[in-house]
């Protein structure tokens, strides 16, 4: 089953980084959040506070995870962006897979699996099914509840029958 990438998504991205860019927030601030967005600097820094290596494929060299956002950069305020306790250092291509809703988390570390995710290819990403990734911290649960509200793709009923 080939799934079609989330529309939209790296525009509007782009179009809120450029409108930081402009705005009134003192520039050591607006550094932070846009590095925060590309997954380094200040808010990767953070994310170790929580996270010491991916949760799903165990990796723990830090070269090659990247600070991923549970609630998503669009969808977080200026110090959400920056919160350590919204992150997850994972390897890019669950980063991938968890950003597009492919997978997400229970508060007590469950891995779910969409059912619209293509099975072989998350094999072949290191997903092996489902299984527990060890619990969150307190502050992580919020976010880890709207990513599985806002984010995390389910199948919907079919509504031409």
């Amino acid at each position: 089953m080939i799934v079609a990438p989330a529309r939209g998504i790296d525009e509007w991205e782009d179009k809120i980084q450029r409108s930081l860019e402009t705005s009134d927030i003192p520039e050591t601030e607006r550094t932070a959040i846009v590095q925060a967005h590309r997954g380094q600097g200040l808010f990767k820094q953070r994310v170790l506070q929580f996270e010491r290596a991916c949760r799903v494929t165990r990796v723990d060299n830090l070269v090659h995870l990247v600070g991923s956002h549970i609630k998503p950069w669009r969808d977080a305020g200026n110090a959400e962006r920056l919160d350590g306790a919204n992150g997850l250092l994972l390897t890019p291509s669950i980063d991938h897979l968890f950003d597009r809703g492919f997978i997400s988390f229970k508060n007590d570390g469950e891995l779910l699996i969409s059912p619209v995710a293509d099975r072989g290819s998350l094999e072949k990403m290191g997903v092996r099914g489902e299984g527990n990734v060890g619990g969150f911290s307190r502050e992580q649960l919020p976010y880890l509840e709207f990513h599985r509200d806002a984010v995390f793709l389910q199948a919907r009923p079919r509504m031409d029958r």
